[in-house]
């Protein structure tokens, strides 16, 4: 029988700390994911959704957006927390309005994300009235109704936000900007803002698409992989299949990571006896723990020494041929990379200076090089120069264009790069305004829009009262947690669509909705029957999801439902856009965006081949740079990197391996030896003894901000454990979104705006708050 959802919450009296593991995956995983499961869903629902996950007749994952290898396809085709994520979703427990009237807000409000995770789907559109503490159900017309008023009467569009999460679908993510820009605003901050917004910047800059341009192929036949800021074997675990493959080609690969992850030390695929009951593959040859913020100067480094390998060996190592017909701005980039400085470079990055030579050796000689990057380089101040740095090398090699070769920023969420694709973005181009008009005859407006960090400064400020999002879970999600949480207290109306209960429903404004949707295992009927949507995989293959599961209730609507039937009630009858159609066949929606976003041309045939279709990207097929020059930029930059300040640790947040993003599956992070709790602070035994602490104290982390104006601020989260760990000395690491509350809102990257996560200041001090404060 499926196990009830949880009474009690997270205790961390029971937090057990044990040894890190050195491997990845294997029998655990495989264990772990059916008891998730089946604890969830029963055995035959599990048996219905594990076998269709990732398949071509399946749906796609709703966790990360990592891409199946073309033409072939496992019969187990998931990873450990895919499995995790399926079953969170298909899951048979239910919040239901009986239990909004047992459960006041400000009692959920106290709850863990954990807590609020496991007790199930919504089932019913919910509303909390201005004066009172519980949500109460309302019916789907008398939402929308409440919703349309709510624009209708703020001063200007602009005044509403609305914010996307990267599980929405293609389709109801063109139909969701559509809208938008209809009602007459650009405010579209979505979940990209918060992640791989810098990789997006610095790409566009510099190779003129802010998107991978890699496959997985590309990956299985590259002779050297360098993976930066990232950790598969949680965040991304299929990856380490592509990767085990590449090791079997041949491949030399080198992780750059702050923290030893245990995906990058070794791999025990368990569908393989080697797996089962060999001793796995050893995926890093080279491990390179540097410090946080680091990984500039390392790109900085290894830039002088190609130059110093190429004037030893004339001809070998720089491909000029490439530069001259390809790129901009090389003798500028080559007079500044020239004069860093060797030793800056060994502080900043923790890592000695024969190490650094014998990855650019590494590099010099790799006929296929493929650079992989995370949150570990985009949430920092430098994001944007950090990358573009990585790209600066590939580009002196002549590595973007070629097969086995190029720039891969891992993506997160499952649809997030497909989002964007379909206009979800604040600063859309006017050819894709242009295009939008045209199709609908509308008037899309041309100013832009609040990214996510902008949006709350507004929503803080006063000049937003409406906020709208579209999955996720924005509390929980965006810095500065207190700062959020206050700005949304002050919105006029908050609407949540969602699948099951975050903390986003428990901060909200004078009036609130909670909508529930379909999810991607969800059966979807409409006037023309059964429907299919799409999404896009974090290397541009577009490829159809098909949900086959009854939903828990049926007071469920679609995304594409919710948003069609609110159009129809904000914009009025006679509104040009066909929004019935659209909601009766999702095939014309897909007919629409064939005319308006580039490379979907005929959309329904290709996405409808087994493998879907490739969008097209210009300096992957053709050599072609879409940048203001024309060409690839190198770039130059200034060298920045992250010094400890005395006294001081500098923190990152991350994930458990029990979660993703904010979805707290468990209180088991396996891979680091943490066991039935979170609040934790991983710290270099050196520094622990510096700072006048012992391994298992407990302490508060307070984070230290100087304002423009030489103010110093200060954040507080309590009661964490210091847990002995291998960290860079002067660098330490805990879970989000717990120490969210730490990263100030104003500590964002240049040029992308992203949130500074990897990089806070932060001092320890004796806790002052009961064990399990949260």
């Amino acid at each position: 029988m499926m196990r009830r959802a949880p009474q009690s919450d997270i205790d961390e009296s029971e937090l057990e700390i044990s040894a890190p593991k050195d491997y990845a995956a294997g029998v655990p995983a495989v264990l772990v994911s059916l008891d998730r499961a089946v604890e969830q869903m029963g055995p035959l629902r599990t048996a219905k959704t594990l076998t269709r996950l990732n398949q071509r007749h399946g749906f796609d994952c709703p966790g990360c957006a990592w891409p199946e290898t073309p033409g072939h396809r496992k019969p187990a085709e998931f990873c450990e927390n895919g499995a995790k994520a399926v079953a969170e979703e298909a899951t048979l427990r239910t919040v239901t309005p009986e239990f909004f009237a047992r459960h006041s807000v400000s009692e959920l409000g106290t709850k863990t994300e954990y807590w609020l995770g496991q007790q199930g789907r919504l089932t019913h559109p919910m509303v909390l009235r201005p004066g009172s503490d519980h949500y109460e159900a309302i019916e789907w017309d008398d939402a929308f109704a409440l919703i349309a008023d709510h624009l209708k009467a703020l001063p200007s569009p602009d005044h509403a936000v609305f914010y996307t999460s990267g599980r929405t679908s293609n389709e109801a993510a063109f139909l969701y900007q559509l809208m938008i820009r209809s009602y007459g605003t650009n405010n579209l901050p979505d979940c990209s803002n918060m992640c791989h917004e810098s990789s997006g910047t610095a790409l566009t800059d510099t190779i003129g698409i802010g998107k991978g341009s890699v496959s997985v192929p590309d990956i299985e036949n590259a002779d050297l992989i360098l993976i930066a800021g990232q950790n598969p074997g949680t965040n991304h675990p299929r990856m380490l299949s592509t990767l085990e493959k590449a090791k079997a080609n041949g491949a030399r690969v080198v992780a750059i990571n702050p923290l030893p992850e245990a995906g990058l030390r070794r791999f025990k695929d368990p569908q393989k006896p080697s797996g089962v009951i060999g001793q796995g593959v050893d995926i890093a040859d080279e491990f390179l723990q540097i410090r946080l913020g680091g990984d500039m100067a390392l790109f900085q480094g290894l830039g002088r020494l190609l130059f110093e390998a190429e004037d030893a060996a004339p001809g070998t190592v720089i491909d000029r041929e490439f530069v001259a017909e390809h790129c901009a701005g090389f003798d500028e980039y080559e007079k500044h990379i020239r004069g860093v400085d060797l030793d800056t470079v060994v502080e900043a990055t923790g890592l000695p200076l024969h190490r650094i030579r014998a990855l650019a050796s590494d590099l010099a000689t790799s006929e296929r090089t493929v650079v992989c990057w995370a949150m570990g380089l985009t949430q920092h101040t430098h994001a944007v120069a950090t990358i573009a740095e990585a790209v600066n090398l590939l580009l002196a090699r002549g590595m973007i264009g070629k097969p086995g070769a190029g720039v891969c920023p891992v993506r997160g969420h499952s649809n997030v790069q497909g989002d964007r694709t379909m206009g979800i973005y604040e600063k859309m181009p006017e050819s894709f305004l242009a295009a939008l008009d045209a199709e609908f005859g509308i008037r899309s407006p041309r100013h832009h829009g609040y990214d996510t960090v902008e949006a709350i400064r507004a929503m803080r400020d006063g000049r937003a009262s409406v906020f709208f999002a579209m999955g996720g879970n924005f509390v929980s999600a965006t810095p500065d947690t207190h700062a959020t949480e206050a700005a949304l207290r002050r919105c006029a109306l908050t609407v949540q669509v969602s699948t099951k209960l975050n903390r986003s429903h428990t901060v909200t404004g004078r009036t609130a909705l909670i909508l529930p949707t379909l999810g991607r295992t969800d059966l979807d009927v409409q006037k023309s029957g059964k429907q299919v949507v799409s999404v896009e995989d974090s290397m541009s293959m577009v490829h159809l999801s098909r949900g086959r599961l009854r939903p828990v209730s049926e007071h469920l609507l679609s995304e594409v439902s919710i948003i069609t039937r609110l159009a129809r009630t904000l914009l009025g009858p006679g509104h040009p856009v066909p929004w019935e159609e659209f909601e009766a066949d999702y095939d014309r929606i897909r007919d629409a965006i064939s005319r308006v976003v580039p490379g979907c041309e005929n959309y329904n045939e290709r996405v409808r081949q087994p493998d879907g279709f490739a969008l097209p990207h210009p300096p992957r097929d053709k050599r072609e740079f879409p940048t203001h020059t024309g060409r690839a930029n190198f770039s130059v930059n200034p060298l920045e990197w992250v010094p400890t300040p005395e006294g001081r640790l500098i923190l990152q947040t991350l994930r458990s391996h029990d979660q993703y993003n904010t979805t707290i599956y468990g209180l088991d992070d396996r891979y680091r030896g943490v066991k039935n709790g979170r609040r934790v602070i991983l710290v270099n035994p050196q520094d622990i003894t510096a700072l006048g602490f012992r391994d298992g104290d407990r302490v508060d982390i307070v984070s230290e901000w100087t304002t423009a104006d030489g103010t110093v601020e200060e954040r507080r989260v309590h009661d964490f454990r210091i847990v002995s760990y291998s960290t860079p000395v002067g660098n330490a690491a805990a879970y989000y979104p717990e120490t969210n509350p730490l990263v100030p809102l104003d500590h964002v990257a240049a040029a992308s705006n992203t949130p500074a996560s990897k990089a806070v200041t932060v001092r320890l001090e004796p806790a002052t708050a009961p064990n399990g404060s949260h």
